[in-house]
């Protein structure tokens, strides 16, 4: 997002247990919805959690439609968690105590709940794709949708790429994963509950060890697999818990909340709140997450819960109506939001405009009101008879399979459906890049500087081309190393190639480098440097004169040289101001194709850093420069794509064709390269 995420990533949470469906739980059914239902112990419906939830989605769909507005929007997900725990809990709890707690009466109600809107989202989804997805997308579409329907969306998308990665955006159906950790939660939770209460064991230490291991464990992951921190239920329940410990001690004071003064319920509302502005402001996908930051949204969600529905900031800004009323339409419109967004991004190629984005979420809302008035209400107010849950539960079983046969059987679609064209062969987005790099390359030695994470996140991505501690040739940078990697190990088969990556600018008085460069430095196996990065951007952003840049790279190239290295120096790869889907895909929806733009801007950035590099040339013998742009750019025009076969995965990221027609172009220009196997 990788991304997601980050994800990117993405997204964000199902929307939970509604406020009228836990007044319909079997110990309190009678409430009309006008009236507002009541919770089970038998305290008035609160349209202030409803308003919560509604602040939550709001925010959710706030991140897709402007990113790089609301920084920290997707924390939505964690607001929901929390009111999702806390809701459930109140139900199992309140039925247990009375006796009457049913596991086909809890499942069922989760079924009425849950099935009708996203099998609605599901089927179109799939109807969508039938004439507007290529056969990859159509495959890829089939899985989730299955996974989707199998509520483990979460497990396939943790196999994937981050969600924060760019190609999150491209998958119409990645917002189900929360759903997928939310129902993992409630098979396991009621079993929980059941057995601890038989043999009195105090339910909140119960829910209190639980958090500590599950914390711990989102804790660990964040650090060293950030998409097992996202994606992982047993990294994720902790957030669903904190709502449980707050119903369960509600529970054991016999009401909803205990009562409390107007100054505490404010404080407590008023606290809740600032945490979670804190949180929209303060966090950004580009961050650690969850990890100890997804504190600040869920316990603000739980101070707020816990003031209680007298609270001002509950009574008069919650539970105003329009936030109710969004709050009751939550469901559907996170279900239908991401699909339409992500639809509009592939149908557009990637460039959609803030108006057809502001559109896209004005029609989601619509459609949101529609699905709760005409789908969710009526199959909410039937009686959960047997052949009600039979049918919802064949239906999505056969949804499933559909998508299923789609990922299977190589884009089974229906007849006389004309599956849609590439005009360019090569992979877009950041998932199969990673996953051939997992899949043909090696975790670089020593251990501590392994590749850690899918994301940029201070910690170095590294790889080799051979399973030996003993490397060759090092390649030092940031993305537009890594993107190198590939296709120059495998056109240099005897030589072990190393790349080391950070975000920084790989030179040795980088803060994010100093330790790369002392290993590489003092690692006799290693004969020659390669030094490549997104010079474009970094060294727009550090470098003001070109004195203080040459100064910089002469100082890292001498380091080098004088422990015995050879160093190289890439130019960089021009930025295109298009996606790779404008270059690949033409006549879906009206696409029109384009592969092109002026060379003058790129050849504008690089002239700058391409002199210096000729000076630091002429003043050591030691380096040698590696001319990348000029097999993409001519003195008119770059080139996303050549002789068919598209580049880029990105606007400025080789796929993995790319990488291997460069890789073989820079061993063919540099020979020397392949001399430092023979060393």
């Amino acid at each position: 997002m990788r991304h997601i995420r980050q994800p990117p990533l993405s997204d964000v949470s199902s929307i939970e247990e509604s406020s009228f469906y836990l007044a319909n739980s079997s110990s309190s059914r009678a409430i009309a919805l006008k009236r507002g239902p009541v919770y089970s112990r038998g305290e008035n419906y609160r349209s202030d959690i409803d308003g919560l939830r509604a602040l939550a989605v709001i925010l959710v769909v706030a991140f897709h439609a402007a990113p790089g507005r609301i920084h920290g929007g997707f924390i939505g997900v964690d607001i929901f968690f929390v009111i999702s725990g806390f809701l459930i809990t109140s139900i199992i709890l309140s039925d247990i105590s009375k006796n009457s707690f049913s596991i086909f009466v809890f499942y069922s109600r989760r079924i009425k709940r849950i099935f009708p809107a996203v099998l609605l989202v599901l089927f179109l989804c799939l109807l969508i794709a039938q004439f507007a997805l290529i056969s990859d997308e159509y495959v890829q579409l089939g899985k989730h949708v299955a996974g989707g329907a199998a509520f483990a969306s979460n497990f396939i998308l943790w196999s994937e790429s981050g969600y924060f990665d760019n190609d999150s955006e491209t998958k119409p159906l990645l917002h189900l994963w929360s759903l997928g950790i939310e129902e993992q939660f409630y098979i396991l939770w009621p079993a929980t509950l059941l057995y601890a209460r038989p043999k009195s064991i105090n339910t909140h230490i119960v829910i209190t060890c639980i958090i500590i291991v599950s914390f711990l464990f989102n804790i660990y992951y964040v650090n060293k697999d950030a998409s097992a921190a996202f994606y992982t239920p047993h990294a994720r329940f902790w957030e669903l818990l904190i709502g449980s410990a707050l119903a369960s001690y509600a529970s054991s004071v016999g009401a909803c909340l205990p009562k409390k003064g107007a100054l505490a319920g404010n404080v407590l509302s008023c606290g809740g709140g600032l945490l979670i502005l804190s949180a929209v402001l303060l966090i950004d996908k580009d961050q650690r997450f969850p990890g100890w930051r997804a504190l600040a949204p869920t316990v603000g969600a739980a101070l707020i819960i816990a003031a209680g529905s007298n609270a001002w900031p509950n009574r008069t800004i919650l539970s105003s109506p329009i936030l109710v009323w969004f709050g009751l339409i939550s469901f559907p419109l996170y279900l239908w939001h991401w699909p339409l967004l992500s639809f509009s991004r592939i149908f557009h190629s990637g460039e959609v405009s803030q108006q057809l984005r502001l559109l896209t979420v004005l029609v989601s809302i619509l459609l949101a009101w529609l699905t709760y008035r005409y789908v969710e209400m009526p199959i909410r107010r039937a009686v959960a008879s047997r052949r009600t849950i039979a049918i919802l539960l064949s239906s999505m079983v056969f949804v499933g399979w559909v998508g299923w046969s789609a990922y299977t059987k190589d884009d089974f679609r229906l007849p006389l459906i004309e599956t849609p064209k590439a005009v360019n062969a090569g992979d877009t987005g950041n998932e199969r890049f990673f996953q051939y790099l997992r899949d043909n390359f090696f975790p670089c030695t020593p251990l501590e500087l392994q590749r850690e994470s899918d994301v940029w996140r201070g910690i170095p991505r590294c790889f080799q081309s051979a399973p030996t501690s003993e490397k060759q040739i090092a390649l030092i940078g940031d993305s537009h190393a890594e993107h190198l990697f590939s296709g120059l190990a495998e056109a240099l088969p005897n030589v072990n190639l190393v790349v080391y990556g950070q975000g920084g600018i790989p030179f040795a008085n980088d803060k994010e480098f100093e330790h790369i460069f002392s290993y590489v430095a003092n690692n006799e196996n290693i004969s020659a440097v390669i030094l490549a990065a997104h010079w474009n951007v970094k060294l727009a952003a550090r470098y003001h004169d070109s004195e203080k840049l040459e100064s910089d790279l002469i100082d890292t190239v001498r380091y080098l040289a004088a422990m015995g290295k050879r160093v190289y120096v890439t130019d960089d790869v021009p930025n295109f101001s298009f996606d790779p889907y404008k270059c690949k895909y033409a006549g879906r929806l009206g696409q029109t194709n384009n592969c092109s733009q002026n060379a003058e801007p790129t050849n504008r950035q690089l002239r700058v850093f391409r002199s210096v590099l000729r000076s630091v040339a002429s003043k050591t013998r030691a380096v040698e420069i590696i001319s990348i742009a000029g097999e993409l750019c001519d003195e008119t025009e770059c080139r996303m794509a050549r002789d068919g076969v598209l580049l880029f995965r990105d606007s400025h990221h080789l796929n993995i064709s790319g990488s291997k027609y460069i890789g073989q172009v820079i061993a063919r220009d540099h020979p020397s390269l392949a001399d430092f196997a023979k060393r």
